[in-house]
């Protein structure tokens, strides 16, 4: 197999070479943003830029970027464009703009609508003036309602202007041209010449353009035809293009998949799916109108067209009744069909044979059905796809070419459609990791050819191992119409002759993980070097590479030791076996081509075994997920099923267009108060049904009125206020929340937070039937939000349940801590898959968790049984067993309490005493341990409702053992936790990727739920968003879901997809959420945010509609405060270059910049000594590089030194989405090119993670240019773009945020004066402290020469300085961290060298010798005090070296 050619990567211009650049020239003076007199608009500009900049350098790629970054589509040619001005350079200088915008994946505008009417007149029904008169009255014969609109369009014609509808004629005929067009550039394209490769992706790109239009409902409806019309199809695979091996690869991919979507199983006028009988219709009515063209008017066809169907339907067959004709009658034959014109007499068909034949036989033969195609897929990735670039792209992708890859849009054809693209895409994303791991696992195991040609392993590798056997041991047959095994099972052996803890990782793979079988078979020489740079597969001689699933390790007489509770087997020896199932679909295939082609038994020639990381290795458990899902009839609620496709209209499963809307809803404890209820539906009268204000207070029911959509016509002049009136009254009823017994405990928990009106109505929308979209800016409370709508839902409710799906563990635990706050019993709680552990609390919410709480509160409840037939004096065992509970209760304490009640309250007229409820109560006993007097002794109503709820609070012990009688019948901990799950559970929680993993073990064991609620929603996969929808089985072919909530935010970051091609090509990043919102369903906005302060918030809030402040951040002390020794809240500091260079890239998009890594530091330790807390200073980043390096550098600057401390976390911006700090120092990186920061989504996360202080490191004239980050960077740099710093204020300061400081102010011009600064900081903080004075002493004489001048900051410290100078040298300067960049693992930290040298003094506060206050020689020599240091590395020299950190 032939390595790919490794691409190039794209290298963005630097800024100097930017500003040098004739573009930029032209942009100061015409176009660019900050120039404020700029020339008039002259059109000769754009054809001098045309000509000169973009055709003359053959659109290269640099000049475009230049004139794109400039702004010069915004600034210039869109806002001076006119179709008077038009020319054929204007019109591409926007085209080549528009395209560079979406290489780089940034939104190029926003008139999408002005867009789609003018591709309607393109693609309409108008545009089947493009087919021929026969074709075309058969397709309106077809669908008789057509013709109508067809008789319309010509009576428009008529009345037209003859210029008006040559225009119009010209635009209806343009696609069908445009394929006549291409079909004569393919055909110009010779078989073995040498060929422009601008003709092959011209080709490449109309097929594509091609299969977008075949895709999409809309334009297939029409195009399809015209498709089919132009045998497109037919002349691209006789093209000679299909058969040059290397230049053709992509166009015959890109061709499967127009073929694929030409035939797709839909009506195209309908928009139904076609079922499988349909199909087989359509096909038969195809092969029956051939043979009775062939029986009327051609005897030589006579046998085929009296041979029954299954017969002639084959390829072969065809061929044999066809290939004798002559060219003359195949074109008769085709023209009967109306494929083609008819033929004049005695005249000679200009197609030839090889077309003819091509195009009866290609329509005529048998197609295998799409779902059938999909089950004989094999689901683990072969060589020929891991490293088929056209599928899946390397790293360098560069948005340029086109890819043969499905691409995720607004709309779907069908779910069949929907799902298939999915699965297509989430097994190539997958199988770009699977490539990373055997390229990196193989590369380390450096196999080379041994003396005698066979392979030998020069590495090793922690994740891979050499096999040393592998047999196959079981084949099984087929299920009954399928032709490949059921299953196929292997013995895998090998050695593990390795570390111990890496033995326990080899023999710790468990059932269903999946490992990599691959064959290598090199011809380098034992010692040849690998070259990452260079292709893989030829260096290592890959040859096969196969996926298996684990069925369990070997015992010592070879049986399967199965995972369960009991201590594994310990096995002898270092040689272990493992039994796998291999894909039954792959070995099929496999074995086919040995036998019919005699290609050599794959299965004999594996030598490496490779596993995965487990949290990365779930790929083959979702694919399988979606493929049992295509071969089920998905029921999806029908509320939802056209929304889900993309069509319809997008506000039809809002609550207020549902049929089932609900009119009276509790809101149980979300309002605080009758005020705050008012508040929070302003526009509405509010109606309470008590007048008395002392009973106005919640919990409330509120009554709204239902307005159908029948009742609108009918509405008169008069009545049309009283009904807006009507429309606007709420009838809101407060009630009292009966009591629950005399117990502190009993007390309902109550919520606490005055929810603002868009978050009233976002549970409103949330509690009533439908679709419900919340749309959630930073710090606006969507997780109260969610927390509130599962409360209310399960009060209003109790016999639903409620599913909750987050993207991560966190938001889970997150959610889970909240809902425990509120009044929810959590018996009811559940939560599946791992995670559970990280809650912070002492009880497990886990399957076994429940199974343990429930067995440990049935023997409470039973003690409580106990203490009750005692204290009513009952004799025997009633707390035996909750059965026996039951009895106790219906014979002794329910006839007890009846008796009670007629003596209390039958008294007919006479009046009701007070006392006798007491006196009479049978359970004083019992609730002698209550707060005592149970009864007050006020009124006969209120001692009245505190009887009853003693009661109730008995009744509920003998309500939950009847629940938990199950788990005194069902022994197993698994019966009873799938009880839980199944009967008991509620409220059920669990991640997308859960959902994904188990959803069939779910559908088995019969789960059912009502109501989803989704956080996060904005970040999950659309695949795995759609999948929780179907995790139980229909009822009577009805989905019984009623409720679908989603909560995120479409304005921070999306799904994360490693591979860029994936990302841009395919749209795989856009979650469902997102899609949703550009289909236009209705959201509720959250518009009040309480985290961060007001000035911080007007960073980020441009982003979205009216977001303001909650009152509290005006008014608390911590947001009104400034921040200490800080002059500005926010900041953005600009970095130069440090010694020449600003950023690096050691390896592939692994970005460093370390001027701003030190800067970072340096301010952070900074804050640390003026007071702050360094849990709450967070440090973030926007490369993976770069945040290395920062840790690096904390690592030897701080070290574990209790003065300083470490940062909350040092981490990427992506990573810390969903997170929030109060301090947070951002490094940007990038020098160059602006990178992907330009996509706002990440922009609007790194502004918003800060609540009080937030300060940017970067280069500010790159960044300042960005478009699509003006309206952040113009507040910016707004401000100073040197730090401002007032050093003699401590933490926490007093002075207001705004306040001008008492103490004086100091500028900060670069870096090393930053780094200079902190280390004399810290050498005075050293001073001043008790112990200085004893370690002074202990110092070595100083290493200053005599006579050198030390500028000081004060006279003090002089003498502090030469006695330093030595001692730091010693520890920290040429091998720091930051200078060399050396990793940590591969040098001891010098703060652990330090305490080896001096055992005495670790207990003690850190010498001024330790790690910390060192700045590496460069930092310290540029500004002074320590010119005496030796001249050090530049920074450029070992960055190589984090390639082991990364």
């Amino acid at each position: 197999m032939a390595a790919p050619a490794q691409p190039k990567k794209i290298v963005a211009p630097t800024v100097s070479q930017i500003n040098a650049e004739f573009v930029t020239q032209l942009a100061c003076k015409y176009w660019a943003p900050h120039i404020k007199k700029k020339s008039p608009f002259d059109i000769k500009v754009i054809e001098d830029i045309y000509e000169k900049e973009i055709v003359k350098s053959r659109f290269a790629i640099r000049k475009i970027m230049l004139l794109e970054f400039s702004q010069y589509l915004e600034n210039y040619l869109w806002m001076n464009y006119s179709p008077e001005m038009s020319s054929k350079a204007y019109l591409m200088s926007i085209c080549c703009m528009v395209n560079e915008k979406f290489r780089e994946n940034v939104p190029a505008w926003e008139e999408v609508d002005l867009i789609r009417s003018q591709v309607q007149q393109l693609i309409s029904l108008p545009m089947w003036m493009g087919l021929q008169p026969a074709r075309l009255e058969l397709e309106l014969k077809k669908t008789p309602k057509l013709r109508k609109f067809w008789n319309l369009i010509k009576k428009n014609d008529e009345k037209m202007d003859p210029e008006t509808r040559e225009q119009a004629y010209q635009e209806r005929r343009f696609l069908s041209q445009l394929i006549q067009k291409f079909i004569s550039v393919l055909k110009s394209v010779p078989l073995s010449e040498p060929v422009t490769m601008d003709k092959v992706h011209y080709c490449e790109r109309f097929i594509e353009l091609m299969i977008d239009l075949e895709a999409l409902l809309p334009t297939r409806r029409w195009f399809n035809t015209i498709l089919d019309d132009s045998h497109l199809l037919v002349h691209c695979y006789l093209s000679s293009l299909v058969r040059r091996e290397e230049d053709g690869h992509l166009f015959s991919q890109l061709l499967d998949m127009l073929k694929f979507y030409t035939g797709f199983e839909i009506n195209d006028q309908t928009g139904n799916a076609l079922t499988e009988n349909e199909m087989t219709t359509i096909h038969y009515d195809r092969i029956t109108s051939l043979q009775r063209a062939a029986f009327a008017h051609f005897p030589e066809l006579y046998d085929f067209a009296l041979s029954n169907v299954a017969e002639v339907d084959t390829r072969e067959s065809l061929v044999k009744f066809f290939g004798p004709l002559s060219s003359n009658t195949l074109h008769q034959v085709a023209s009967y069909l109306c494929l083609l014109p008819t033929l004049p007499k005695n005249a000679d068909t200009s197609f030839d044979k090889e077309f003819l034949l091509e195009l009866l036989v290609s329509r005529h033969e048998r197609r295998i059905s799409q779902i059938e195609q999909l089950n004989q897929m094999p689901l683990y990735p072969t060589e020929k796809i891991i490293w088929d670039e056209n599928i899946v792209p390397t790293e360098y992708y560069s948005g340029e070419g086109c890819l043969a890859l499905p691409k995720l849009n607004l709309q779907f054809l069908t779910l069949h459609d929907y799902l298939l693209r999915n699965f297509n895409l989430f097994r190539l994303e997958s199988t770009y990791e699977i490539r990373q791991d055997i390229e990196d696992s193989v590369s380390r195991m450096k196999p080379w050819q041994s003396e005698y040609g066979g392979v030998v392993f020069g590495g090793w590798a922690r994740m891979a191992q050499p096999i040393v056997a592998f047999t196959v041991v079981e084949v099984a047959k087929p299920n009954i119409g399928e032709n490949w095994p059921t299953r196929v099972r292997a013995d895998v052996t090998i050695n593990l002759n390795v570390r111990d803890h890496i033995k326990d990782e080899w023999e710790g793979l468990r059932k269903h993980d999946v490992c990599f079988l691959i064959t290598v078979r090199p011809t380098k020489p034992y010692g040849t070097k690998f070259d990452r740079r260079r292709p893989f597969i030829e260096q290592v001689g890959l040859v096969y590479v196969r996926g298996c699933e684990i069925q369990g390790m070997l015992d010592d007489k070879g049986r399967v030791i199965e995972d369960g509770p009991e201590p594994r087997p310990n096995l002898r020896g270092e040689s272990r076996t493992f039994r796998v199932f291999l894909d039954p679909n792959q070995y099929q295939q496999d074995m086919t081509n040995t036998i019919q082609n005699g290609a050599e038994d794959v299965y004999d020639t594996f030598n490496i075994i490779m596993r995965r990381k487990p949290k990365e290795n779930n790929f083959k458990a979702v694919l399988e997920t979606i493929r049992n899902l295509m071969n089920t009839d998905c029921v999806v609620p029908d509320w939802l099923h056209d929304i889900i496709l993309g069509y319809g209209d997008p506000s039809s499963a809002h609550y207020s267009k549902m049929p089932n809307q609900i009119t009276t809803l509790d809101f149980n404890d979300t309002f605080l108060s009758i005020e705050h209820l008012k508040a929070s539906f302003p526009g509405h009268n509010v109606k309470v049904t008590v007048d008395d204000p002392a009973l106005q207070i919640p919990p409330f029911r509120i009554t709204f009125p239902i307005r159908s959509g029948k009742g609108k016509k009918r509405k008169d002049a008069d009545g049309e206020d009283d009904d807006t009136e009507e429309a606007r009254t709420l009838i809101v009823e407060p009630h009292v929340i009966p009591n629950r017994g005399p117990y502190p405990y009993n007390q309902p928990k109550r919520n606490t937070i005055q929810f603002t009106h868009t978050q009233i109505e976002a549970i409103r929308a949330g509690m009533q039937p439908g679709l419900t979209m919340v749309v959630g800016p930073p710090g606006t409370g969507k997780t109260d939000v969610a927390v509130q709508i599962i409360s209310n839902i399960y009060h209003n409710f109790p016999e639903q349940r409620t599913l909750i799906v987050t993207h991560s563990n966190q938001a889970l635990n997150q959610l889970f801590e909240k809902i425990m706050a509120l009044d929810i019993d959590e018996r009811h709680l559940l939560r599946l898959g791992h995670g559970e552990e990280e809650l912070e609390t002492e009880k497990d919410f886990s399957r076994y968790g429940r199974v343990n709480y429930v067995l440990a509160r049935r023997i409470e409840l039973l003690e409580e049984v106990k203490r009750l037939q005692k204290s009513l004096g009952v004799p025997g065992d009633a707390s035996y067993t909750c059965e026996t509970a039951g009895y106790f209760f219906l014979y002794q304490v329910m006839s007890r309490w009846e008796e009670y009640i007629s003596k209390v309250k039958n008294k007919g007229s006479t009046s009701l005493d007070v006392t006798e409820i007491s006196t009479f109560f049978p359970f004083h006993e019992y609730f002698a341990n209550a707060p005592q007097p149970i009864f007050k002794g006020r009124s006969y109503e209120e001692d009245m409702e505190i009887a009853e709820g003693c009661f109730r609070h008995i009744k509920k012990i003998f309500t939950q053992l009847e629940e938990f009688r199950a788990s005194e019948l069902l022994r197993s901990g698994l019966d009873r936790s799938k009880y839980l799950l199944v009967k008991e559970a509620k409220i059920i929680a669990m991640t997308c990727t859960h959902a994904a993993l188990k959803r069939h073990d779910l559908v088995k064991l019969g789960f059912k739920y009502d109501n989803i609620l989704m956080e996060e929603a904005a970040q999950i996969l659309e695949i795995e968003t759609f999948i929780p929808l179907l995790l139980q089985n229909p009822q009577d072919g009805f989905s019984r879901l009623k409720r679908w909530i989603m909560i995120g935010d479409h304005h921070q970051l999306p799904p994360v997809i490693k591979n860029m091609a994936f990302q841009k090509y395919s749209n795989m990043e856009q979650s469902l959420f997102t899609r949703f919102v550009r289909v236009g369903v209705p959201t509720v906005d959250l518009d009040a945010q309480g985290r961060a302060r007001a000035s911080l918030c007007n960073l980020y809030n441009w982003r979205y509609k009216n977001l303001g402040n909650l009152p509290h951040v005006q008014l608390l002390p911590e947001f009104s405060t400034a921040n200490a020794g800080l002059l500005y809240d926010f900041q953005l500091i600009n970095v130069e270059d440090f010694q020449g260079v600003g950023e690096s890239e050691p390896n592939p998009y692994f970005y460093q910049n370390l001027g701003e890594a030190e800067y970072v530091v340096a301010l952070f330790m900074y804050m640390c000594l003026l007071g702050y807390p360094a849990d709450k200073i967070s440090i973030l980043t926007t490369y993976n590089g770069q945040k290395h390096l920062i840790r690096d550098i904390i690592n030897r600057r701080c070290g574990n030194n209790p003065l300083i401390g470490r940062p909350s976390k040092v981490t990427t911006v992506d990573r810390f989405q969903g997170q929030q700090n109060d301090y947070i120092l951002l490094s940007l990186v990038r020098t160059r090119a602006v990178g992907h920061l330009r996509d706002v989504r990440r922009l609007v996360v790194a502004m918003s993670r800060a609540r009080l202080g937030l300060y940017i490191f970067a280069r500010v004239s790159l960044f300042q240019n960005c478009f699509e980050l003006t309206p952040a960077f113009s507040q910016l740099t707004a401000r100073p773009l040197h730090l401002h710093i007032i050093p003699a204020e401590p933490f926490p300061t007093t002075r207001k945020n705004g306040e001008r400081p008492p103490h004086e102010v100091q500028i900060v011009k670069n870096m090393p004066q930053m780094a200079n600064y902190v280390y004399n900081m810290y050498l005075h903080f050293i001073r001043t402290t008790h112990h200085y004075h004893q370690t002074f002493l202990q110092l070595p004489p100083a290493m200053v020469e005599e006579g050198e001048e030390i500028p000081s900051q004060e006279t003090e410290l002089e003498i502090e300085e030469e006695a330093m100078a030595a001692p730091v040298d010693s520890l920290s300067s040429p091998a720091d961290a930051s200078c060399s960049q050396e990793s940590p693992a591969s040098q001891p930290d010098a703060s652990s060298s330090q305490a080896e040298s001096t055992p005495d003094q670790t207990a003690m506060t850190p010498s001024p010798t330790e790690a910390i206050p060192a700045v590496c020689e460069e930092t310290v020599a540029s500004a002074g005090p320590a010119a005496a240091l030796a001249e050090a590395t530049s920074p450029q020299d070992a960055t190589p070296a984090l390639e082991e950190t990364k």
